[in-house]
């Protein structure tokens, strides 16, 4: 009995020096750092900003006394411990955002702004927050001068958000930490991920002909555009239509167009230009794996508005698919019905409809589907191009079904010695009694980097707002979140290596 109650002790007294370190001088850090931070708009392909980003963490982390990595596509800033062969602790965040469309955000997405208690910006809970978080604790561990026993080593992935390379470029010549905690998903912590899949469906967007003349709409669409990216629900989608022949005349139109119900929360502007007239419905943004049914999807709003209103054709067979797709969030209107108890269901984004830049005639939709076992990804293939051939057959359409079924669920054991330790802190950390662990639609680096999980840094008690138009987080849930965290950093980089650490 002894010995646990010393062990208690130890892990009181070192919590509170690690908390007043941070309260001293780390505190007042949190908020300007990641208005700093948030001001590198770190979308893919924007190798300056990817620069200007690495170059900040440069001084930030030498300013914090932390030592500099630059390793290529990951970055590495470590807390060193005395012994030459202490395990290292892991912690895993990205610094690269989603893309952001910043006429439909209310301010600029990249400019860090704080107000009424939220820090705003693109990158604010989706990763940038806890990159600060993590920066700031590691700090404090070092300032409380306290032993420790555990090398701690943050790494900041580059592409998580695109192609995901990063971290597997980076392990071709470094090694994995003996065990790490990912920043980038959901307290109290994530004991399954759900496969990241997506079905596509490519065709010509001629009209076909039509039988009789009086069936032919005497316009046709010149342009159908919608979603930002395949992990953002749509806030936006526009179909273009134009006037085949004679005088324009729009009004009947609009006016049926703007007698159909639409789904909730969804609205539609019409707006004639000549011999164009532009159909544009619009939503509401949400991440499509950790909070699918907070988004509003404006591609399905604009699939129910025009049924019935244009010629035969790819554009119609197009939104047609995606209105039968979207009949629901788990996928029962593609053939899926698959449930668990642990899991739940599959979700399912009906995503974008984008031009082929190659094609100019031809067009994809892309449906972004979170997939729970048993189902593995090639029987989902397999299910989904059944589905594909039967709405061809049935419509006289001709999609062709593509897609990605790489990715598999990762499923750790509720009860392995790593996740009841960071249940127990979290719990202690936030005055939850028996915090139950979680599970997540949105991919991690957990899937990529050997003996990692995610663990928070968002809380469950409020939607998530990565890929939400006007991105926010709480300063409130910042500082929660950090006390969880630093109360995690003392346990676990102060405490004995944790031998088979996922295992019971």
């Amino acid at each position: 009995m002894l010995i646990p109650l010393l062990l208690a002790a130890t892990l009181s007294s070192n919590l509170r020096a690690v908390e007043r370190a941070y309260q001293k001088e780390d505190a007042k850090r949190l908020v300007p750092l990641l208005v700093e931070v948030l001001h590198f708009p770190t979308v893919a392909g924007d190798d300056e900003a990817r620069l200007a980003q690495v170059a900040w963490l440069k001084r930030t982390s030498e300013t914090l006394g932390l030592t500099f990595r630059d390793t290529g596509p990951v970055t590495e800033i470590e807390l060193t411990a005395k012994e030459t062969n202490a395990p290292i602790l892991g912690l895993v965040v990205h610094g690269d955002v989603q893309p952001v469309e910043a006429d439909a955000w209310s301010f600029p997405p990249f400019s860090g702004k704080v107000e009424n208690g939220f820090v705003y910006g693109r990158g604010a809970a989706d990763d940038k927050g806890p990159l600060v978080q993590a920066l700031l604790a590691m700090h404090a561990l070092k300032a409380s001068g306290i032993k420790r026993t555990h090398t701690v080593r943050l790494l900041v992935g580059s592409n998580e958000e695109s192609s995901s390379s990063d971290i597997g470029t980076y392990l071709k010549t470094h090694a994995a930490p003996d065990y790490s905690l990912v920043l980038d998903s959901n307290f109290p912590v994530v004991v399954g991920e759900k496969a990241w899949n997506s079905l596509t469906v490519t065709t010509s967007m001629t009209d076909r002909v039509v039988t009789t003349k009086k069936d032919a709409k005497p316009w046709m669409v010149s342009t159908l555009d919608a979603g930002l990216a395949t992990s953002i629900v749509p806030d936006r989608a526009e179909a273009k239509l134009r006037w085949a022949e004679g005088s324009p005349a729009w009004e009947p139109l609009e006016k049926a167009l703007h007698a159909i119900r639409l789904p909730e929360s969804t609205r539609l502007v019409t707006k004639a230009e000549g011999g164009s007239l532009r159909v544009v419905a619009y939503g509401k943004s949400a991440h499509a794996g950790v909070n699918l049914a907070g988004g509003r999807n404006a591609l399905v709003a604009l699939s129910i508005v025009l049924e019935g209103q244009l010629n035969p054709g790819g554009a119609a067979d197009l939104l047609a698919f995606a209105r039968q797709a979207g009949r629901d969030l788990t996928g029962t209107a593609l053939g899926i019905t698959d449930y668990d108890p642990l899991w739940g269901t599959y979700a399912i984004n009906v995503a974008t409809i984008k031009r082929d830049p190659d094609h100019a005639d031809r067009s994809t939709l892309t449906i972004n589907i979170r997939r729970i076992p048993p189902r593995t990804g090639p029987q989902l293939q397999s299910l989904l191009e059944r589905k594909v051939a039967e709405f061809n057959e049935q419509l006289g359409a001709a999609l062709a079904p593509g897609g990605f079924y790489g990715d598999e669920p990762l499923a750790f054991d509720p009860k392995g010695k790593l996740v009841k330790r960071l249940l127990k802190d979290y719990a202690a950390a936030t005055g939850e009694k028996n915090p139950k662990p979680a599970i997540s639609g949105g991919g991690t680096y957990a899937k990529r980097l050997p003996n990692s999980i995610a663990f928070g840094m968002w809380f469950p008690d409020k939607p998530y707002p990565g890929h939400d138009v006007n991105e926010k987080a709480p300063i409130a849930d910042l500082e929660r979140g950090e006390r969880v965290l630093l109360r995690v950093l003392v346990d676990l980089a102060t405490g004995g290596r944790v031998v088979g650490a996922f295992a019971r």
